[in-house]
């Protein structure tokens, strides 16, 4: 089922975090946050959506790092109901997908309610002083096959928060797939 991000207030501070990353170390918001800002990234092994732009969401993380914005991913399913998104299941995507960031496991979900994720992927694009400035999608393609080259949305946003500290005044949220929350 696709779900839509609600508005999150912009301006948020960041929440700090402390996950195990499929790496076998424990990353900090601190630990992951560059000197231009921070990109925070909901995802999950399984989601349609996410495997849709997997490929995109690398490449943007690499130019990202070269404007020293820090990257991390977070994935917060319920790998018990879904168990495509383990842990175990987590280092192999990670691994097959070449990822140069940080990819976190949230098993208690209390860093994605902390931050108001709702679904995969859910990006969150922070400033220098850990303020939010972005809450939109990648780009315009959702889960369908890439025509041509889509504007880099999420690129673009971190850029100009990079530059200036701010966020573009028009962000179209991101869809997805809705978190599998636990009961």
């Amino acid at each position: 089922m696709a779900a839509e991000p609600t508005a999150t207030a912009l301006g948020m501070l960041a929440p700090d975090f402390a996950l195990p990353g499929v790496d076998d170390h424990v990353w900090s918001r601190t630990a992951v946050r560059g000197d231009a800002g921070l990109l925070v990234m909901f995802i999950c092994n399984h989601c349609p959506y996410v495997r849709a732009v997997v490929d995109r969401i690398v490449r943007d993380v690499q130019a990202l790092v070269s404007l020293k914005i820090g990257c991390v991913a977070i994935s917060s399913n319920d790998a018990l109901a879904y168990p495509e998104d383990s842990f175990p299941r987590m280092r192999e995507f990670a691994r097959e997908n070449n990822f140069s960031f940080p990819y976190l496991y949230d098993e208690s979900q209390r860093i994605a309610r902390a931050y108001g994720a709702v679904c995969t992927p859910d990006f969150f694009g922070f400033n220098a002083q850990l303020q939010l400035h972005y809450r939109g999608r990648l780009d315009a393609s959702g889960r369908q096959p890439v025509r041509g080259a889509p504007r880099r949305e999420l690129f673009e946003a971190m850029q100009l928060i990079a530059a200036t500290g701010s966020g573009p005044a028009e962000q179209i949220a991101s869809v997805g797939c809705s978190i599998k929350w636990r009961t």
